[in-house]
Order: structure tokens, then sequence, then C-alpha cells
């Protein structure tokens, strides 16, 4: 299994330009909500609690997140349980209410990460490699562990590999 230095570095490595990476920190919440509203129907009761495709993608997603790293996993957890919570309350409203929210939070989403991909004149990761959809979520959130000034030693590690944050320089041919 890659490590998590791995599974960042390669996602960064399509992610270089600050106004990409900003436009993931928009659009991957609101992928990541609008495919937990999406698929919080059907709703089944099971002891007292609600289970739901949306809460078995979260668990799966999260015991990912954990292998990786206990720190990070931990926030991913926590933001996949409020992703998950927000879906079920949409889940509770009317059909088209539901379904309304979800698609609309799921076209914005990757219209913004689109823009962002124009910025940095790079195909999304995920076009090459599909793990890059869930790794997505988890660059998020490590990017704003950096802008916070938090794991130096993390970002280090990833810039060592895949480069530092940089505008896009365009070609004078252009």
């Amino acid at each position: 299994m890659k490590s998590l230095v791995d599974h960042l570095s390669q996602y960064a490595a399509y992610h270089r330009d600050p106004r990409n990476i900003a436009s993931h920190f928009i659009g991957i919440p609101l992928i990541v909500v609008a495919v937990t509203v999406l698929l919080s129907r059907p709703e089944w009761p099971l002891a007292g609690l609600w289970l739901s495709p949306a809460v078995l993608v979260a668990l799966a997603s999260a015991g990912f997140y954990l292998r990786l790293e206990r720190r990070l996993g931990g926030v991913m957890t926590v933001l996949l349980g409020l992703s998950v919570w927000l879906g079920h309350v949409l889940a509770q409203q009317s059909t088209f209410v539901w379904l309304a929210s979800g698609v609309a939070m799921f076209v914005m989403g990757w219209a913004i990460q689109f823009v962002g991909h124009y910025y940095e004149g790079r195909k999304p990761a995920f076009v090459d490699d599909v793990t890059g959809l869930i790794v997505g979520p988890l660059f998020v959130v490590a990017e704003l562990a950096f802008l916070l000034g938090w794991r130096h030693d993390l970002k280090e590690q990833i810039e060592a590999r895949a480069g530092g944050v940089r505008l896009r320089q365009k070609n004078a041919a252009t």
C-alpha cells in the first residue's frame, strides 16, 4: 500500500498552482457533501440509528484515511461524519430538495474544480489514477494544515517530490 506521502505527492504534482489549490478548498468539500447527500437514500434503521450507502462509503473512506495516518485520518473521519449527518438531514426532505441539493452541489463542485485545473494547465489527477478521487479530500485537509503552519515535515516531503506551489507561467508564444 502506498504511504501518505506517496498519495499526497502524486496528487500534489497535479496541483501546484495556488489558484487551483484554492478552487479545491471549495470544489472538493462541495463534491464530498454532494456524494453523501445523494447516497443518503435509502436509509435503513439499525439499532436506533440509520444506515445508508453514504454511511458505508464514509466508513470505508475513514478506514483508508486512518490506515494512512491517524492524525489526518481522524480529521477526515470527523469531516466525513459531518457530511453524512448533513446528507441524512437533506435525505429527510422532499425528493426534490434532496435530489436538487445533491446534484447542484455536485455540478458546482466539479465546475469549480475544472476552473482550477484551467489555471493549473493540467488535467485532474483522477484522470490518470482513480485513487485521486479519495485522495483529493485528504489533500485539502493537508493543505489547510500547511496554511495553518502545521505539519512542516509532511509539507517538505511532498514538495521534495512534487515541487513547490507556484503560479503557472504563461508561454511567451501565447
